[in-house]
Parts: structure tokens; C-alpha cells; sequence
């Protein structure tokens, strides 16, 4: 006869076993399927569509150095940076795809019209591209050579001399 002790314990592996089975399904295809973008990774393509409803991916910019923004319209930092970005955006020889988190339009374009910025403002509803290039913190900024590579990461606000320097590692002279 097995003890009550037993029990509980094959009780216990059950419940373990639901926990980290609703775990996994908890979360998205995209990150379960997709590895964590890093430094010298292929980045993974983003398809999203833009705040004027044209839809735009990573792929169509191949061949050209590109800036990606990770930020949000209530992120202090993201908003105290973009004026940098859109000043080097305007010099020429990078791309810009700015990935709002999960925001309504109208926010996301009068923080747009507030700081007068031309660069593509993408809008990605759920968080999916967020998710699948493992944003935990804002502004996230990757940095993709023309061949599609990720180069640089860099977490938190960028000053201008900080984004000269990540353009210039990559090519890009002001």
C-alpha cells in the first residue's frame, strides 16, 4: 500500500505540470518560435502599419542602414531623444522605423505633431513586434546594417552624441 505522502506528491507533479503547460500557452507563437534578436542576428522582419495607414516592413528597407525605435508616447526618455533622431533622420543616410507600443493613433500623432517628426511612426497593436524583439524597457533602439544584421542595441535615451557615435560604427557620417 503507498503512503499518503505519495499522493500528495503525485498530486503536487500534476499541478505542476497544468502550471507549466498554461505557462507556455500563455505565450505568443512569435515568442515561442522566434530566438531572442541580439548582436549579430538576422533582425527578425516587422510588418506594420504606419500612422498615415500605409503598411511598411524591415525587408522593403534592405540595402540601407536602419534605426528601429522602440517607444511610447508616456516614456520621458523616448520623448526627450526623438528630437536627436529626427535631427540625423533629416542629414540622411539611415532609415527610421519608430515602433509605438500598443497606443491609439490620435495619441501616437499628436506626440508626432508635438515634435514635428518625419521619420515613419509605426503603430503595433497588441505589442506583437514589441514582443518578438523582446522589449522590456523604453526606448529600445536597434540598429540594422544594410545587410539586415543587427549591429548595436542600445536601452534607455540616446543623446545626440551617443546616436552619432552608433551611425558612425555603422557607416553613417553626418
Amino acid at each position: 500500500m503507498r503512503s499518503p505522502l505519495w499522493s500528495v506528491r503525485k498530486l503536487l507533479a500534476h499541478f505542476a505540470a497544468v502550471l507549466a503547460l498554461g505557462a507556455l500557452a500563455a505565450c505568443s507563437p512569435a515568442f515561442l518560435s522566434a530566438p531572442a534578436p541580439e548582436v549579430g542576428a538576422v533582425a527578425p522582419e516587422i510588418r506594420l502599419q504606419s500612422l498615415q495607414g500605409e503598411a511598411l516592413s524591415l525587408g522593403d528597407l534592405r540595402g540601407q542602414v536602419v534605426l528601429i525605435n522602440f517607444w511610447a508616447t508616456w516614456c520621458g526618455p523616448c520623448k526627450l531623444e526623438m528630437p536627436a533622431i529626427q535631427a540625423r533622420y533629416n542629414d540622411g543616410g539611415f532609415a527610421v522605423l519608430a515602433v509605438d507600443f500598443n497606443e491609439p493613433a490620435d495619441l501616437v500623432q499628436t506626440f508626432v505633431d508635438d515634435l514635428d517628426l518625419s521619420f515613419p511612426v509605426l503603430l503595433d497593436p497588441g505589442g506583437k513586434v514589441q514582443e518578438l524583439y523582446r522589449v522590456r524597457g523604453y526606448p529600445t533602439t536597434f540598429f540594422v546594417d544594410a545587410e539586415g544584421i543587427i549591429r548595436a542595441l542600445h536601452i534607455g535615451e540616446m543623446s545626440a552624441d551617443i546616436l552619432d557615435n552608433y551611425l558612425a560604427r555603422m557607416g553613417v557620417r553626418p
